[in-house]
């Protein structure tokens, strides 16, 4: 090597680690706490993918977070679902950062969105202050770290997002003090049939496999055998393992070979909230639903359009039918680059020419054809179901039944295909009743029916003798009524009763089918700000000398409301 080429190879290699050094400090940790995940970016979730890094708070609330760079607050989120409390940052870096599920802000944002609250007689807020009216260095407060919207515990979910388009990238990628050394488990492989006359070991189901090995290294068990005739695809179980944690994690990049050529690759950096739901074409869904077990598919259906997808042969399908051995290699990583293998090896058995593999070869005739790429419309006895245009992942060979009416429902038991087979966008389901009840059919309400004969309310209009919802489930569905009002208990407080020891008031407030759709709370005859937690089934309000004198008697008014308009009013007296 040349004197010049050796200086300008140096100056290549300074250059990208300037890039790197320059990148892992846009940003420090949003917490000053040693930071532990409890998960982190793209792990598969129902219905979408993982946004940002789940950050350990120790099992506690109340924790500082703070700026993880310089910014100004483009929006504050309060809600009783999803991200409960959240501020969103902007920074000069060209990325924006999230920090949710807290139990509180900095004082001074606290009253601004409390001033919102009363002004909109509204728990819930979305506020977009001017950029210049909070404004932060590295490392100020933002909030204190909590459980609020739809948390399964304390923790701080963090994400940082290009600006521009608000697209959610890989935290780790700038490096917050997270170790991470140790490489991927692979714990399964499953092979598809693509056509419905492929056979895997002379089977036309799909095989499943588990995986021997370690440290990276992965095989089949020994003297397992793969013999393929006709067209298939490749899927894999796989978690990631971190340092000091006991927590599993999702991979960052999968790429599948076959015979040394990339056939395969998928790369989860980033992606875009409006195509996060493709991910119930990603994975196998139905492993998913049934057995709770997260596949990634390495093949691709028609309809499926993650922008993760960077590389694919033939949608990631390969037509074994040369009689040949084929040698088949999966890679998994992380977003550290730990690396971990599955090598296998497939029998490729001979396709003769009088053999059909149409995946139209469906011996079933109770089957409705639905092609993926046109809006689809099913009619029978009392339903009628539109499947809009994008909402099928691939051609459907949609089924129907019915069951007889009884006595829970307004009408059959209809099964609308089943819950295995997953759909990208709401459908329209429509069911006539048998009977309105009272002539109110305000009352009325579509339900589907899980595996354990609960009831998940979908809600519904009536219009032309039919009650009509949106739905994103496939499934058993019925008309019900709901008359029961909501449920109201007091918690921690009783008529009459001296509040002035505690800080806020407990209620409890519950619904039998429908589901709450709102609630309104007046002391003294005044809109008062109570905050509402579902996930414990709890409404409270936090004492205000602000707004309610303190030292008197005082007089609570709460009115619950569900979804079909049942009524629920508390009133209690009490002193504070």
């Amino acid at each position: 090597m040349s004197k010049w080429l050796k200086i300008d190879f140096w100056l290549i290699m300074s250059f990208f680690t300037i890039i790197k050094v320059n990148s892992q400090e846009l940003f420090r940790a949003p917490v000053e706490i040693p930071v532990f995940l409890s998960a982190n970016f793209c792990e598969l979730r129902t219905d979408h993918f993982h946004s940002g890094i789940d950050i350990k708070t120790r099992g506690m609330t109340g924790l500082k977070v703070v700026a993880a760079a310089e910014g100004y607050a483009y929006q504050i989120v309060v809600s009783p679902t999803g991200f409960g409390k959240a501020i969103y940052l902007r920074h000069p870096s060209g990325y924006s950062t999230v920090y949710a599920h807290l139990d509180s802000f900095t004082p001074e944002i606290d009253e601004y969105v409390k001033k919102h609250q009363y002004q909109n007689k509204s728990y819930s807020v979305r506020l977009y202050p001017p950029k210049d009216r909070f404004t932060f260095k590295q490392g100020d407060l933002v909030g204190y770290s909590g459980n609020t919207g739809s948390s399964a515990g304390p923790h701080l979910h963090f994400e940082v997002r290009k600006t521009a388009g608000e697209k959610p990238v890989n935290p780790l990628i700038f490096n917050f003090g997270v170790e991470d050394n140790l490489k991927p488990l692979i714990e399964k492989l499953v092979i598809y049939p693509a056509s419905k006359s492929t056979l895997i070991n002379g089977s036309r189901k799909k095989l499943i496999l588990n995986t021997n090995g370690r440290n990276g290294i992965y095989k089949l068990p020994e003297n397992t055998v793969i013999r393929i005739k006709g067209t298939a695809g490749f899927g894999i179980s796989c978690r990631d393992l971190m340092d000091n944690t006991s927590n599993k994690f999702g991979v960052n990049y999968i790429e599948l070979t076959i015979d040394s050529i990339p056939w395969f690759t998928c790369e989860m950096s980033e992606f875009s909230f409006s195509e996060t739901r493709y991910i119930n074409a990603h994975i196998d869904y139905e492993a998913a639903i049934r057995n709770n077990i997260w596949i990634h598919k390495t093949f691709v259906l028609p309809n499926d359009k993650l922008s993760m997808y960077k590389n694919y042969m033939n949608n990631g399908l390969y037509d074994f039918n040369d009689g040949q051995i084929h040698k088949i290699k999966i890679t998994v990583k992380d977003g550290y680059g730990n690396s971990s293998e599955l090598n296998f090896t497939v029998n490729s058995e001979l396709v003769s020419e009088t053999e059909n593999f149409s995946v139209e070869d469906v011996s079933n005739n109770d089957y409705i054809v639905m092609p993926y790429g046109k809006s689809n419309t099913f009619k029978s006895e009392g339903i009628i179901v539109n499947i809009p245009k994008g909402a099928l992942y691939d051609t459907l060979y949609f089924k129907y039944s019915v069951e007889n009416r009884n006595n829970r429902f307004l009408s059959p038991v209809h099964q609308v295909h089943n819950i295995f087979i997953p759909v990208h966008t709401e459908f329209t389901l429509s069911i006539r009743p048998d009977s309105i009840p009272g002539n109110d059919p305000s009352k009325l309400l579509i339900v589907r029916i899980d595996e354990k004969k609960n009831l998940i309310p979908a809600g519904g209009t009536f219009s032309n003798g039919y009650i009509s919802a949106s739905v994103n489930q496939f499934g058993s569905y019925a008309v019900a009524i709901d008359t029961i009002p909501p449920v109201i208990i007091p918690v921690n407080f009783t008529q009459n009763a001296d509040l002035t020891p505690i800080k806020e008031m407990r209620i409890r407030i519950t619904d039998n089918l429908s589901g709450i759709k709102n609630y309104t709370g007046l002391i003294d005859g005044e809109w008062a700000l109570f905050e509402y937690d579902p996930k414990r089934e709890l409404i409270f309000y936090r004492f205000d000398e602000e707004r309610i004198s303190k030292g008197a008697k005082h007089t609570l008014n709460l009115t619950v409301t569900d979804n079909c308009r049942n009524s629920s009013v508390l009133e209690r007296e009490f002193f504070w």
